[in-house]
């Protein structure tokens, strides 16, 4: 069977490619989640294959950002804007995170607009020096809440019960 079409024909596929359309920054939980519906998942296998797909690049992110970031400016130095843009927003994110720590990094990473969500959110704490035994609690609770957020916004709040 082509990948494709086992991809948008199984739900054993639909459930991976809703996996990996959370896994994109910006996207993430908020995109992924209607886009597994309409590929034909029930609401809450999307919910849970958002929530999987948007904490996968986390860890690697709180881990190796700042080396892939280093590596970029020796060997891209045409991307040093770029890597200066995002690590200016880090910071700019990250002191918003500051004050309040582990319960700071968790709601940012809970509000699902623009600008927040978990890439985001471990881009802060990688810059905060989060060790990623405390920051991955939070961030992980941020993007259940994140998924409970726009499930009720999207489906209503009487599909919870």
């Amino acid at each position: 069977m082509e990948l494709l079409t086992w991809l948008q024909t199984t739900n054993a596929g639909e459930f991976l490619l809703t996996m990996l359309v959370s896994m994109v920054p910006v996207i993430e939980l908020r995109g992924g989640l209607p886009f597994g519906v309409a590929l034909g998942l029930p609401p809450w296998e999307a919910l849970l294959a958002g929530i999987l797909g948007n904490l996968i690049p986390l860890p690697f992110i709180v881990v190796y950002i700042r080396r892939i970031f280093k590596w970029m400016r020796r060997h891209m130095p045409r991307l040093d804007g770029v890597v200066d843009s995002l690590e200016r927003k880090a910071h700019l994110k990250g002191s918003k995170v500051t004050k309040y720590q582990y319960l700071g990094l968790m709601i940012f990473v809970a509000i699902p607009l623009p600008g927040t969500g978990g890439w985001t959110g471990a881009l802060a704490a990688a810059f905060l020096d989060m060790p990623l035994r405390k920051a991955f609690p939070s961030m992980a609770a941020g993007v259940c809440i994140a998924g409970a957020i726009v499930f009720c916004i999207t489906y209503g709040v009487t599909a919870m019960f």
